[in-house]
């Protein structure tokens, strides 16, 4: 939440939640938005974060094993560096419950169960990430690569069109996963991929004249174009974490106006993007519209009652520090503060209590820079 606008990767948001879609196609998925603090902080690097997406059609997949015992091995023993002794009990509890989601989600490929798998893998990221884990990170994903092509592979060898929408959801994941692994030419080939199948096919699903869609029809075209919707939201995190603002800002911007048009402008994804298209705004140095937008989405929000009201709290309360209305800024990040400990979201209260200590050393720089003024 550092005003000091270098910004950090964002794309292992996304990639963490590929577990599940956020954008309702066939089940809903808990929302988690692009925060402040997630875009700032960490200078020069850009770590990816991670993807989005989840239905998978039923099939059985085989994935040879090659070298994995010796990993199994090495992951087990090395997951964890040296620690100190008083985390060392939950650092140990960590690696655990990773290896063990590791060994389910391998085990769940090998029975063709990809779904599961990708859940099992979904909660191992998080994990990873929330460690700092990198050897565990790298695993993970290679393994969720492994994944997705063997799918992709298996369904386009019965039959499954090219255009697909679960071929195209796991090509989307396979282009996060290459941008998490700062592969920018796959990455950038398998966005263009999924956005321009899914633009012409969405072109075929325009009403012909004189005909009503059959309900069958409509919900084909509904799921596509969620699944665009969700591909620009994927693209933006890509495109923020490479630096480029502006032309994430108007995926951002085209993705809330399918959420709104979709699925209505209280759903917890069109609040979400607001959010987040309000964190790039506040980036960018658009600071008043950014704070009108984060507004209208915690109001909504509170209506509505999200469940992420915190993280959205959270990014208000950063988008206020950066305009200077510190007191504002305490207000909601300590009301987000114990929203966020209620949800037991602990990532979200370690950001939010960083927001809490910039409050902090801004209040005490004005003290000093008042101080030697009056001298």
């Amino acid at each position: 939440m550092a005003a000091s606008g270098v910004l950090r990767a964002v794309l292992r948001q996304t990639l963490s939640r590929f577990g599940s879609f956020r954008w309702s196609l066939r089940h809903p998925r808990a929302a988690h938005s692009l925060s402040i603090n997630t875009v700032r902080s960490q200078s020069n690097a850009v770590t990816s974060q991670p993807v989005e997406g989840s239905r998978c059609s039923a099939c059985w997949v085989t994935v040879s094993g090659g070298g994995g015992g010796v990993l199994w091995a090495a992951l087990a023993f090395s997951l964890f560096g040296s620690s100190e002794e008083d985390k060392r009990d939950e650092a140990q509890r960590k690696e655990d419950e990773m290896i063990l989601l590791l060994k389910k989600a391998k085990l769940s490929v090998h029975r063709g169960q990809l779904q599961a798998a990708s859940g099992f893998l979904h909660q191992a990221v998080v994990l990873a990430h929330q460690t700092h884990n990198n050897q565990a990170i790298i695993y993970t994903y290679s393994l969720a690569e492994k994944l997705f092509k063997a799918a992709m592979s298996f369904m386009l060898a019965g039959g499954t069109p090219q255009d697909d929408n679960a071929v195209i959801e796991m090509s989307l994941k396979l282009a996060t996963i290459y941008a998490e692994q700062n592969k920018a030419e796959l990455a950038e080939h398998g966005f263009r991929f999924c956005m321009e199948s899914l633009e012409v096919k969405l072109e075929k699903h325009k009403e012909p004249l004189g005909e009503e869609p059959t309900e069958e029809q409509e919900a084909l075209r509904k799921e596509t174009r969620l699944l665009l919707g969700l591909c620009l939201d994927s693209r933006a995190r890509y495109r923020a974490s490479t630096l480029h603002l502006k032309q994430a800002g108007q995926d951002y911007q085209d993705a809330l106006n399918i959420c709104c048009q979709e699925q209505g402008e209280t759903h917890p994804q069109t609040l979400v993007l607001m959010s987040d298209l309000a964190t790039i705004l506040d980036l960018q140095g658009h600071h008043d519209d950014a704070l009108a937008l984060v507004r209208r989405a915690v109001e909504l929000s509170r209506s509505a009652g999200h469940p992420d009201l915190h993280v959205l709290l959270g990014n208000m309360a950063g988008i206020l520090l950066h305009t200077g209305r510190l007191d504002d800024s305490l207000r909601f990040y300590q009301e987000a503060l114990g929203l966020a400990r209620q949800a037991a979201d602990q990532e979200a209260v370690d950001r939010i209590q960083e927001g809490l200590k910039e409050v902090k050393e801004r209040r005490r720089q004005e003290e000093e820079e008042a101080a030697a003024t009056a001298q």
